[in-house]
């Protein structure tokens, strides 16, 4: 779902992926960190989508803020689309994908309007192909087609035991955080609020916000189980009331909004998306929706975590217009502006707890000024 998995079809097909055990050397402390970003392997359990090493990224400051993203990167539940060198999602923690070097966006940390700018970073790379939500390894029967013939292959869902370990870090090394942001983009962002949940539990005296970036068109109840089968993902469910009634058919992305926010009311939780989101189409087509308003999609989606939450006060949305994919990592999060309001504004009122009206495209076929 992340907007780089398309430009890296051609690439993938020349990956050599080679499995194997990650290392267990011990990661370094904080103390330890050096300027700038500093790459760290978990080793243990972790691994990426076919057996290879995890890593993820630490940028460390002084302020007592703290950006935990979830990187997003597409998603996999069927033979086909989990083979290797399918362009549906990014296969290994290594690839440019997963860098957080990029300088645009909120990591353009040059810049003197980024509202995470003082923060201290935390990127959680994905190349697990279920949306970090994954604790399952698979073998998918793939049949034989034209350009191959029917074969295995074996997936590590591992998208929870990967964030699990990048998270123990945090909580080891980040004692006692102000404000902790936890947001994701494409992938990375339907994890936001389960994870949200997780971090408020571990720091409750921190204020902790939650964003999700454009990944809010997703309602396709007739393939809820599926996915969860194939991801494990009911496993990963922590013993909360609030999900006590989950079960494989029911578990849709908008319940991992209400669980949290349920358990933590003062939570401000929020939304951005685009209403004619490219990626979101090509994922619902995947999934058999071809005929659908993407719009009129996340309008039901948003409906029903308003009407699951007991407050849904915290709830804030941003819809642009336009067909682009996410905002967080794209020079556009300076640029797009809505009614007067730009996302960096909106994104920054979020992040200080400042109170956010939902903004809402009028004209949303096209990008905004």
């Amino acid at each position: 779902m992340n907007k780089y998995v398309l430009l890296l079809t051609a690439a993938m097909l020349f990956v050599l992926i080679i499995p194997g055990a990650a290392q267990d050397n011990p990661m370094p402390a904080w103390d330890d960190l050096s300027e700038g970003w500093n790459t760290l392997f978990p080793g243990g359990d972790t691994s990426c989508v076919y057996g290879q090493e995890y890593s993820f990224h630490v940028r460390p400051a002084e302020s007592d803020n703290l950006l935990i993203f979830f990187n997003g990167g597409g998603a996999c539940w069927f033979g086909q689309i989990c083979d290797v060198g399918s362009p549906t999602f990014v296969p290994a923690a290594d690839l440019p994908a997963n860098s957080p070097d990029t300088g645009t966006g909120i990591f353009d940390l040059d810049n003197p309007e980024n509202p995470f700018a003082d923060y201290t970073m935390v990127f959680v790379s994905y190349c697990t192909g279920d949306v970090h939500l994954g604790n399952r390894t698979v073998t998918y029967e793939i049949p034989a087609s034209t350009m191959a013939d029917a074969h295995d292959v074996t997936v590590h869902h591992n998208g929870y035991v990967n964030a699990t370990a990048v998270l123990n870090w945090v909580y080891e090394n980040v004692e006692a955080p102000e404000t902790v942001f936890v947001t994701g983009s494409s992938a990375g962002a339907i994890a936001s609020p389960f994870y949200a949940g997780l971090v408020a539990e571990h720091y409750p005296d921190a204020r902790v916000v939650q964003l999700g970036d454009g990944a809010g068109g997703y309602r396709v109840p007739e393939a809820t189980s599926v996915i969860n089968e194939a991801w494990g993902a009911m496993s990963i469910l922590p013993d909360w009331e609030e999900y006590a009634s989950a079960s494989e058919a029911t578990l849709n992305f908008e319940q991992y909004y209400i669980a949290t926010a349920n358990r933590f009311p003062d939570m401000v939780m929020s939304q951005y998306n685009t209403a004619n989101d490219a990626t979101q189409y090509t994922f619902l087509s995947i999934l058999g929706m071809t005929d659908v308003s993407l719009q009129e999609l996340i309008d039901a989606n948003i409906a029903d975590i308003r009407e699951g939450g007991e407050d849904p006060d915290p709830f804030s949305t941003y819809l642009a217009g336009g067909s682009l994919h996410t905002i967080l990592r794209l020079p556009q999060f300076y640029e797009y502006e809505v009614d007067g309001v730009r996302v960096r504004d909106w994104v920054a009122a979020l992040a200080a707890g400042e109170s956010t009206a939902d903004v809402t495209c009028t004209e949303c076929a096209s990008d905004p000024e």
